[in-house]
């Protein structure tokens, strides 16, 4: 059977997410009208995604949900003051990273010293308490599903140890379908550092995997 080729290798997303069934403007109405329906949808949308952008910036799912559900009322409290400048997505996006980074430096201020649950010896935690390997559920999206379960475990433990920028970047980018302007625009990078931060990242996971894993 043909592996499907890496999306590390290529420039766009193997499988992008679908693209929404209404259009924005009619989206926002409905939300504006509090039509619970339309909040519903868009939750089922995005709240995975936004649970794994957290997840890059906090120690533990508990407080990356606590970090989507702020954003989310981030949302519903702003709809009014959007302006469309940029697309709902991204919006929602810049509202999870900014809450994310507020719980993470606040995780890393009030840090235990000597936690014993921080210095555990299977690895799970760096030094200062984040996640070594962060928790992914892409496996389908990048892989064929009879190769993705011996490769996503090393992926993941590649991926985690990227530099910061790298690893936000090929997130959004290849696990979560985001185009290189809502990258640009959710984490304040120019289109060319976005460009060179993909191309490093996704060089090194190909790397590891043609020379540790791939036949």
């Amino acid at each position: 059977m043909r592996r499907k080729p890496l999306v590390f290798g290529s420039r766009e997303p193997v499988d992008p997410p679908p693209p929404p069934t209404r259009s924005e403007e009619e989206l926002l109405k409905r939300l504006r009208a509090g039509d619970e329906a339309a909040f519903s949808d868009l939750v089922d949308r995005y709240h995975p995604t936004m649970i794994r952008i957290a997840m890059l910036h906090v120690r533990s799912r508990a407080v990356a949900e606590e970090v989507a559900q702020e954003a989310w009322l981030g949302l519903l409290r702003g709809l009014d003051r959007f302006e469309g400048r940029s697309s709902l997505r991204t919006w929602l996006i810049r509202i999870v990273i900014n809450r994310a980074k507020t719980a993470g430096a606040r995780e890393h201020l009030h840090l235990p010293v000597g936690d014993e649950e921080l210095e555990m010896r299977d690895g799970r935690f760096s030094q200062d308490g984040r996640w070594v390997t962060p928790p992914t559920h892409w496996a389908d999206e990048v892989l064929d599903r009879l190769t993705a379960p011996s490769l996503v475990a090393r992926v993941n433990e590649v991926i985690a140890e990227l530099p910061a920028l790298q690893r936000n970047v090929v997130t959004l980018r290849d696990i979560d379908g985001l185009t290189a302007a809502e990258v640009c625009a959710v984490l304040d990078i120019s289109e060319g550092n976005q460009r060179v931060q993909l191309h490093r990242a996704r060089t090194r996971i190909r790397s590891v995997l043609e020379q540790e894993v791939l036949p």
